[in-house]
């Protein structure tokens, strides 16, 4: 519909904008907890892993991690160090809007997402539209080719033939 793909190209938007996002992590559990420490849990968390949150990562200036129990782990700024540590998680130059993310090779920003998954394979591309400041119709049904036409926009938009250089050994989407 309509407002589907109206709510899809805004959403990095909506984060940008916001005044300050949260991270509900259901998988991590608190130092207050049995086990290993918190930051175990937070690197093994699927949130990592998961296509829609990449932009919940890289947009709002304000993003504070919590726990399953609701205990404030940190913000995106004091996690910086350990997100980067977690596989392919942009550098903590632009998680604490040090750089600006769009200066980074198209390439580089596609390595971000290339092991994170989606339920559905046209979400692969629809949920880096703000990452590449990309707007277009939203097409579900059409499978692989999202992927193409994201490429093409970017192709469109931008001079920077990286794009055409970065690999993934992510073969399938199985995750939202």
């Amino acid at each position: 519909s309509a407002e589907l793909t109206e709510a899809i190209n805004s959403m990095f938007e909506y984060y940008s904008h916001s005044y300050v996002c949260y991270a509900y992590l259901s998988d991590v559990r608190s130092s207050n907890q049995d086990g290993p420490p918190w930051e175990f849990w937070f690197q093994h968390s699927k949130w990592h892993s998961r296509g829609w949150t990449l932009q919940e990562l890289i947009a709002p200036k304000t993003l504070i991690f919590m726990s399953e129990d609701w205990t404030r782990l940190g913000t995106k700024n004091e996690l910086a160090p350990l997100l980067e540590l977690i596989e392919n998680m942009p550098p903590t130059s632009v998680l604490r809007f040090e750089k600006d993310f769009s200066e980074t090779s198209v390439a580089q920003r596609m390595s971000w997402a290339s092991k994170r998954g989606t339920t559905r394979v046209e979400d692969e591309a629809y949920c880096l539209f703000g990452l590449f400041g990309i707007n277009m119709p939203t097409l579900y049904g059409e499978g692989r080719n999202a992927f193409y036409r994201l490429q093409e926009a970017i192709m469109s938009t931008s001079s920077d033939m990286s794009l055409l250089a970065w690999a993934s050994e992510h073969p399938a989407s199985q995750t939202s």
